[in-house]
């Protein structure tokens, strides 16, 4: 969703935080606003519409005249209120405070009228608006009540001086402490107040937010990528935190009030990651990326012929030896990796394997038997349905053994923190919009949990087990020759350049990667696509084929190849355009009306699904060049959803 940005230095805040913002885009592009205390201790502000430059621009008008060693960035993605520089952050209240904010007030029309009410002007369509008039509500309380405090006598006036003094320096976290209370669902929060130059404070419930150490200063994001500039020191913030941030010092209290300290981590990323380098866009890169993020994911969790159960944590092997069934909760590309790992389990190991819709699934009563493993994937680790089904399931668990795993590409995200077991794949920071080495690293860690599970459960041979490590370590490779037909697919994006609709067919695992396929087309390219069993044409979707419509077919050696090659046979006798991805064992032809990409060869049930979906992303990527959209950061859409 949207994007923070903040901090408190000795240096000129403002470059730190456009560059921060700019590493943010990926998470809110419809508008973005800086907004600084001056060395006067008033508060400025600039927004605008559109994307970083826009902002950049307004900026470079003002001379060097904004320009402050405090403050507090955004970039928006629109939930409340369409795209407009009213509507963008940060928001203002009485140029007193002034707030930035990731996540979603679910009560803020309750919140609206009781501060329209108490004399409050709202100059936005936001929910954030209500925050930044509770802290200032909250403000002006306390420093009412404290001027009203009695004082009884001269002994007690200069304690009555001192206790003055510390309630000022505080006073804005315990405005913010008192106006979070008041809020229903998920925000991250910066906040900054002529009350107290020389502070930042910070909230998180539901949202992630970080904290970025510095030698005498001290930043804020929605994720380390923003801050990798200025610092590789880090403190992720827990649910419920609200922190006080100054250049020279810091407290963070939990969500009882209580001064804690939490752990500084150093991240292991460097600066450059998020740089596109030789490549035009960063889906671009980050396709071209997944050998690397292949080998990486795999590195340390197998040997020459095994996979290390210990991967999944120390205990792993002890609550896998427990399980007689699998439940998968993801939302949309991970969901569909989920569906592929449905296969593998069922057809490889024979266990039972749900995949289910994490928002479908948290509000409904699901039935969950004892000794079932509940599977959370998620790119970021921080989207709000898998996050709450998560938290639903946990609720249960003191009743029944369920113990939780997240497969996740962040660390130190809510799902890592949540989930008993974690699997950290090692993807890199993943800047579009369209996943790609994400889907690609999570397949790899369901096909090595997979693994662990049969042996744990005795259900997989060690002659299969040796298999599959073999098949894996050859994936890399297999990536990187998938890749090497972009140029011939670049001749078929062109089939694309006048169509609106398109149809992808697969069988077996080869259907969930069809449904990843399509996904990528219309995330991208704005292009209209389904993807169905092909077994299923004759059950409506024939209906739809003519000349207009492409139909791009998955088609692997395996027991479903002949009965595939009769689909497609049936498409093409009414006239569809054919495209379609095979290995080089299965002999479909070029002919009038096939278009054929000889993908790949010697492939196996696990490494087959994996492969094959390296080309799709290559096709839906140019297409959307030939469309002319957005790649990175297409419309409407954001990266990581951390609101419903």
């Amino acid at each position: 969703m949207c994007g923070i940005v903040g901090g408190v230095a000795e240096r000129n805040i403002v470059p730190i935080l456009l560059e921060g913002l700019r590493r943010l885009e990926y998470r809110g592009y419809d508008s973005s606003g800086i907004a600084l205390l001056d060395s006067d201790g008033q508060i400025q502000r600039l927004r605008s519409i559109g994307k970083i430059k826009s902002l950049d621009e307004k900026i470079q008008n003002h001379s060097g005249t904004f320009s402050g060693h405090i403050g507090i960035a955004h970039t928006r993605w629109a939930t409340h209120g369409i795209p407009s520089e009213n509507n963008a952050h940060p928001h203002i209240c009485n140029n007193r405070v002034a707030v930035v904010h990731n996540g979603i007030i679910e009560n803020y029309a309750e919140l609206k009228i009781q501060q329209l009410a108490q004399g409050y002007r709202f100059t936005s369509e936001t929910d954030t608006e209500v925050v930044a008039h509770a802290i200032h509500k909250a403000l002006s309380e306390l420093q009412d009540a404290e001027a009203e405090r009695p004082i009884t006598d001269n002994a007690y006036i200069s304690n009555e001086r001192r206790s003055s003094s510390r309630d000022d320096q505080n006073r804005l976290v315990r405005a913010v402490q008192l106006a979070v209370k008041q809020f229903k669902g998920a925000y991250a929060l910066g906040v900054v107040a002529i009350d107290d130059p020389e502070t930042l404070v910070v909230a998180r419930k539901g949202s992630p937010l970080v904290i970025g150490i510095g030698i005498g200063e001290h930043f804020i994001a929605s994720d380390v990528s923003a801050l990798l500039p200025v610092t590789q020191n880090f403190i992720f913030l827990e649910e419920g935190d609200v922190a006080k941030i100054q250049r020279n010092h810091l407290e963070i209290y939990n969500h009882a009030g209580e001064c804690i300290e939490r752990e500084i981590k150093q991240s292991n990323l460097s600066a450059n990651a998020v740089e596109l380098g030789e490549h035009r866009h960063f889906m671009h890169k980050e396709i071209f990326e997944q050998p690397q993020a292949v080998i990486d994911t795999l590195e340390g969790r197998i040997t020459q012929e095994h996979v290390l159960i210990s991967a999944f944590g120390f205990q792993a092997e002890d609550v896998f030896k427990t399980i007689q069934q699998v439940q998968i909760i993801a939302c949309g590309t991970s969901y569909h990796s989920g569906l592929v790992a449905k296969y593998w389990f069922e057809d490889i190991i024979g266990m039972s394997c749900q995949v289910e819709v994490a928002s479908e699934y948290r509000y409904r009563n699901p039935v969950i038997i004892d000794n079932t493993l509940f599977v959370t994937i998620s790119q970021s680790g921080e989207t709000a349905d898998t996050l709450a089904a998560l938290q639903q399931i946990k609720g249960l668990k003191q009743h029944q053994n369920i113990p939780t795993l997240t497969i996740c590409n962040v660390a130190e995200s809510s799902l890592t923190r949540e989930s008993d077991l974690t699997f950290l794949t090692h993807a890199g920071p993943e800047i579009g919009v369209a996943s790609t080495k994400a889907f690609t690293t999570q397949l790899v860690a369901l096909a090595l949990l997979l693994t662990c599970l049969g042996k744990a459960k005795g259900l997989l041979s060690e002659k299969r087990e040796i298999t599959i490590v073999k098949g894996l370590q050859k994936l890399p490779g297999l990536v990187k020759n998938a890749l090497a037909h972009e140029d011939q697919i670049m001749e078929i994006a062109k089939t694309f350049a006048d169509k609106d609709n398109a149809l992808f067919l697969g069988r077996g695992t080869m259907y969930p990667i069809a449904m990843e396929g399509a996904l990528k087309l219309k995330e991208i390219s704005y292009i209209h696509a389904e993807a169905y069993p092909a077994g299923e044409l004759k059950h409506g979707p024939l209906a739809l084929i003519d000349e207009h419509i492409p139909v791009v077919a998955i088609a692997p050696h395996d027991d479903l190849l002949e009965k595939l090659k009769s689909n497609l046979q049936e498409v093409n006798a009414r006239g569809g355009q054919m495209i379609v991805f095979e290995d080089e064992k299965s002999n479909i032809s070029s002919e009038p009306g096939f278009k054929v990409v000889k993908t790949t060869t010697n492939v196996g049930r696990i490494t087959a699904p994996i492969t094959f979906n390296i080309p799709l992303q290559l096709l839906s990527y140019h297409v959307a060049l030939i469309k002319g959209t957005d790649v990175d950061q297409p419309r409407n859409l954001a990266k990581s959803v951390t609101v419903e």
